[in-house]
């Protein structure tokens, strides 16, 4: 017959327990106060480089794009006060504060041509034209945080993606799928007709017709009935290149 363990072997194994938990508290404890002296030194060090290549982080679109990427590995986030060390040492916070500015100039300007909507790459497009003379290139990433930083202000701006196209969106028009299907199809050549979205998306034309109408209203679409094979061809400025927006270089 087996004994069962003595109240002296119970109190044993409850020590070693005790000093396990003590050991994993210590290790754990010991790891987390590396990674903290790791992680402050990584700042100190990230802070160095930054004063090191201030002109290079306002210059270079690249490089400024790989400095935010260094900088999200810490938790560190330059934009997020303009009164901030990142601020006072960079003049970053300025730079995306007047970004955002002119972006909400280019969507006001444009609106009554796209609606509210235009891609990403035209409003790109539009403010190189702008800052030209402020020799500061402009990238997509560089519209993205700047748009992200808009969206406190409560202002409707959003980065929408319809197909192969990033759309940045300045009115609350809401669209649903039926309208995101005829934005996508209509990116190959700048419209869509009836006839063609009954084709590719096998829908009735009373659905097609409710979409394209809807779309109309809200003033993304154009309406060009001027065919000689009596089709209309519903134009959508924002995934179109043959529209440019004339204003752009004022």
């Amino acid at each position: 017959m087996r004994r069962r363990p003595g109240i002296g072997g119970l109190q044993k194994a409850a020590a070693a327990r005790d000093q396990y938990r003590l050991l994993g508290e210590n290790v754990a404890k010991l790891r987390t106060d590396m990674m903290k002296e790791q992680l402050a030194t990584f700042k100190s060090q990230l802070e160095e480089f930054a004063r090191k290549h201030k002109n290079d982080i306002r210059k270079n679109p690249a490089f400024r794009a790989q400095f935010h990427e260094m900088c999200a590995k810490v938790g560190v986030d330059p934009l997020a006060s303009n009164k901030g060390f990142w601020a006072e040492l960079l003049g970053i916070g300025d730079f995306y504060y007047e970004l955002g500015v002119q972006i909400i100039e280019v969507c006001m300007l444009t609106r009554s041509l796209n609606g509210g909507l235009i891609s990403l790459q035209e409003l790109c497009n539009h403010l190189r034209q702008r800052r030209k003379k402020d020799r500061e290139a402009v990238t997509e990433d560089d519209c993205l945080r700047a748009i992200s930083k808009l969206k406190v202000l409560g202002s409707g701006f959003e980065v929408i993606t319809i197909g192969k196209k990033k759309l940045v969106r300045s009115v609350p028009t809401e669209l649903n799928k039926d309208h995101n299907q005829i934005l996508e199809l209509a990116q190959g050549q700048g419209f869509v007709t009836v006839e063609e979205v009954q084709r590719r998306l096998l829908w009735t034309s009373g659905r097609v017709i409710d979409a394209l109408e809807t779309l109309l209203e809200e003033g993304l679409a154009m309406i060009d009935n001027g065919n000689k094979d009596g089709k209309c061809q519903y134009w959508f400025p924002c995934v179109s290149s043959v529209y440019s927006f004339v204003g752009s270089d004022t």
